[in-house]
C-alpha cells in the first residue's frame, strides 16, 4: 500500500531537504527515506505558523487529528477537534440537519461552525482557521455513490474548499482513511500559509480533484464566518460595527419585506416613542445559515427606508443579550411560542429561565394580532402567558394594526404569476 507522502509527484515541497532523493515509479515520483522527517517538518511548520485552528471531521479522515498531535507543539496550533460522526451529532454541531452529509456545502458549514465556535475560545484578533471535512469511504456495505472527500477552511481571507473523488476498489478503507487524513493536513497547511503540495498530489492521474476559493470581501462575510455577532446596516447602505443599539426592534426573515412590516414598525414607534429598526439573524434554530447573497438581497429591500441589524442571534434570549432594554415587536404566533414549553424541549424550567433572563435584561414585547391557519384572529389575550411574566408583553390593539397577509403568502402569489 502506498503512503500518501510517497506519491506527491513532481511537486517538490520547499521543506523537502536536499539530502532526500526521489525516483520515478509509474506515474509517480516517490520520495526515498527520510520522507517521514519531511512530513514531520511540515507539521512543525504548521504548529509554528502563528495560526489557531479548530477542526470538525466526519465520515473519514479523523486520523488528521493524530497526525497533528503526533508531532510536539500541537497546542500552539490546535484549539479543539471534533468528530460529530453520528447523524444527530452532526446536526447538533451544525445547528441543522444537512441535506447530504458528504458534500461541499456540509464541509463549508462545518468549517464556519468550527470557526465561529473557536472565536469564543480565543482572544479577539486571533488569526483563526476553521476546518470542516466530510467523506464517504469504503464501508461494510456496498456504496452506491462515489468514494469522495470534501474539505473546507474558513479564515479571514474567506472560504477555500476542495473535493477529491477516489476510484472505487483501488484502495481499502485504511488506505482511503490515510489519504483523506493527509489531504486534510495539506489543505490546513494552505489555509495557514504554509507551502505544501495540493491534496491533488495524493490522487492518481485518473481521479478527480477540484478546488474553489471564495474571498471574504466585506463585513457580511465576516459576520457569516462568526467574526462578528452584530452589524448595523444604515439606510444608505453603510455598515457599522458599533452603532448605537436600537430600543425598538422588529425581527424577521423579511422574505420579502412588505407593507405590513413597515406599518407595524411605524405603530411600534408611535407606541414606544422611539425609532424602530429591523433585525435579521443570519443563523436559525432549525435551518441552515443564510448565504451571503441571500443576506445582501434582503437588506437591499430596506435601502433608504430603515436601519437593519444583522446578527447571529436566532433566539430571543440571544437577541436580548445583544440588545438589552429593547422592545421586540412580534406577532401573536411568535409570542405563543415564547411561552410554550414544547419550544424549549418540553422543559418548562428552561422556558422560565429564558423569560427571566430576558426580563432581567430589560427586554419586553409588543404583540400584534395575527391570523392563524384556519382564519381566526389571534391576539395576546388568546395566549396563556404565565402570570409572573405578564408585564413582559403588551398588546397592540387590533384597531392600531392588523395585516392579514404573510411573506409566505406573498411569495406563493408571486410564484403563481410566474415570478421566481
Amino acid at each position: 500500500m502506498r503512503r500518501p507522502y510517497e506519491i506527491w509527484g513532481c511537486l517538490r515541497p520547499a521543506w523537502l531537504s536536499p539530502s532526500e532523493t526521489t525516483f520515478s515509479a509509474g506515474n509517480h515520483t516517490r520520495t526515498m527515506s527520510p520522507s517521514d522527517a519531511a512530513w514531520r517538518q511540515l507539521i512543525s511548520a504548521l504548529h509554528a505558523s502563528g495560526r489557531k485552528a479548530s477542526l470538525a471531521i466526519t465520515g473519514g479522515g479523523s486520523g488528521a487529528i493524530g497526525e497533528l498531535l503526533r508531532v510536539p507543539g500541537g497546542s500552539r496550533l490546535l484549539i479543539e477537534a471534533q468528530v460529530p460522526y453520528d447523524e444527530q451529532a452532526l446536526a447538533t454541531f451544525l445547528g441543522f440537519a444537512p441535506a447530504q452529509a458528504s458534500s461541499s456545502d456540509t464541509a463549508i458549514a462545518m468549517a464556519r461552525s468550527a470557526q465561529a465556535r473557536a472565536a469564543g475560545l480565543v482572544p479577539a484578533g486571533t488569526d483563526l482557521v476553521g476546518l470542516g471535512a466530510t467523506a464517504a469511504l469504503v464501508s461494510d456495505r456496498p456504496r452506491k455513490g462515489e468514494h469522495r472527500f470534501h474539505i473546507a477552511c474558513a479564515n479571514s481571507a474567506g472560504i477555500a474548499h476542495c473535493t477529491g473523488v477516489m476510484a472505487k476498489g483501488r484502495r481499502d478503507r485504511a488506505a482511503e482513511e490515510d489519504l483523506v487524513s493527509r489531504a486534510i493536513v495539506l489543505w490546513l497547511a494552505h489555509a495557514c500559509g504554509i507551502a505544501a503540495p495540493s491534496p491533488r498530489s495524493l490522487l492518481d492521474a485518473d481521479e478527480h480533484f477540484a478546488e474553489t476559493a471564495v474571498a471574504a470581501t466585506d463585513t457580511i462575510d465576516q459576520l457569516l464566518a462568526g467574526e462578528f455577532d452584530r452589524i448595523t446596516v444604515q439606510p444608505d447602505g453603510q455598515m457599522m460595527l458599533s452603532a448605537r443599539r436600537p430600543l425598538v426592534l422588529l425581527p424577521g426573515s423579511f422574505n420579502p419585506v412588505h407593507e405590513g412590516h413597515m406599518s407595524l414598525a411605524r405603530v411600534a414607534e408611535e407606541l414606544r416613542q422611539q425609532p424602530a429598526s429591523f433585525e435579521i439573524s443570519v443563523t436559525n434554530v432549525d435551518k441552515p445559515p443564510l448565504a451571503g447573497e441571500t443576506v445582501r438581497h434582503r437588506i437591499a429591500q430596506f435601502t433608504w427606508k430603515s436601519p437593519v441589524e444583522l446578527t447571529r442571534a436566532p433566539t430571543f434570549l440571544e437577541k436580548s443579550r445583544l440588545f438589552p432594554s429593547t422592545t421586540f415587536v412580534i406577532g401573536a404566533d411568535t409570542a405563543e411560542r415564547l411561552v410554550a414549553p414544547r419550544y424549549y424541549g418540553d422543559d418548562e424550567d428552561r422556558m422560565h429561565i429564558a423569560l427571566e433572563e430576558i426580563a432581567n435584561a430589560g427586554g419586553s414585547f409588543l404583540v400584534a394580532v395575527r391570523i392563524d391557519a384556519v382564519g381566526r384572529v389571534r391576539a395576546l389575550n388568546d395566549i396563556p402567558v404565565p402570570r409572573r411574566y405578564a408585564d413582559l408583553f403588551t398588546e397592540i390593539p387590533e384597531y392600531r394594526f392588523r395585516f392579514d397577509s404573510s411573506s409566505s403568502e406573498i411569495r406563493a402569489r408571486g410564484r403563481n404569476v410566474g415570478n421566481p
